[in-house]
């Protein structure tokens, strides 16, 4: 039987990054199925969020990404531009937001066209890798899309048609998430049990093959 687990992630998050090649790989190699669930980043979800952090916990976020990216030989580099807007004096996201509202529909549109997590795959890349500056410019976007196996100019014209709707999926995902016991990402839920951060996908393979997960 095949199992299958809600993967609540955003396109913001270095570490929901790291983990979606991995992710790729267990789809892959064992009788799964993983629904593709993207939320908005905590920096537009909850406005005050960074103001609450300690000082010490944004300096040791980029040491740890950059430090996890060595260890799985994944390119990585803080994206130009941001996702999200952020206000440099007060670190809450800006009242415009030109990128993370597109991005997410978007991601919700490939996961209705059976593609949700190559399309995580391919963008993120593009986004975070460091390949590229200016990932939202020129024909950056559509290539990473074609590479996930779809056509980005259907996907935003879905999202521009139907904006209210694809809106209430992610304000949906949003709510599934906090219910499956978390708020950070990536998060996999499993026979709800969550799994929150890459370093808990092991966890995650453990006990899924416990309930009769099977390789291909």
């Amino acid at each position: 039987m095949t199992l299958s687990f809600d993967l609540f992630w955003s396109f913001r998050s270095p570490y929901s990054y790291l983990a979606t090649p991995r992710l790729v790989e267990m789809e892959r190699d064992y009788d799964l199925a993983i629904a593709v669930r993207p939320v908005y980043p905590l920096a537009v979800r909850s406005g005050d969020f960074f103001e609450k952090q300690n000082p010490l916990w944004i300096p040791y976020l980029m040491r740890d990404t950059y430090r996890v990216s060595q260890m799985l030989g994944l390119p990585y580099r803080w994206p130009r531009p941001d996702p999200v807007v952020i206000d440099p004096m007060t670190r809450a996201a800006a009242p415009h937001q030109p990128y993370i509202h597109r991005l997410t529909r978007l991601g919700c549109a490939a996961a209705e066209a059976g593609c949700g997590l190559p399309f995580l795959f391919e963008v993120s890349r593009l986004i975070w890798s460091g390949a590229v500056d200016g990932w939202h410019q020129g024909d950056h976007l559509a290539q990473a899309a074609s590479r996930a196996g779809v056509d980005l100019a259907a996907l935003d014209a879905k999202i521009a048609a139907e904006p209210e709707r694809y809106e209430a999926i992610i304000q949906a995902n949003q709510k599934a998430h906090q219910e499956a016991g978390h708020w950070g990402v990536p998060t996999c839920a499993f026979e709800g049990e969550p799994f929150f951060g890459q370093d808990r996908l092991d966890a995650l393979l453990w006990r899924m093959k416990q309930r009769g997960l099977k390789q291909r």
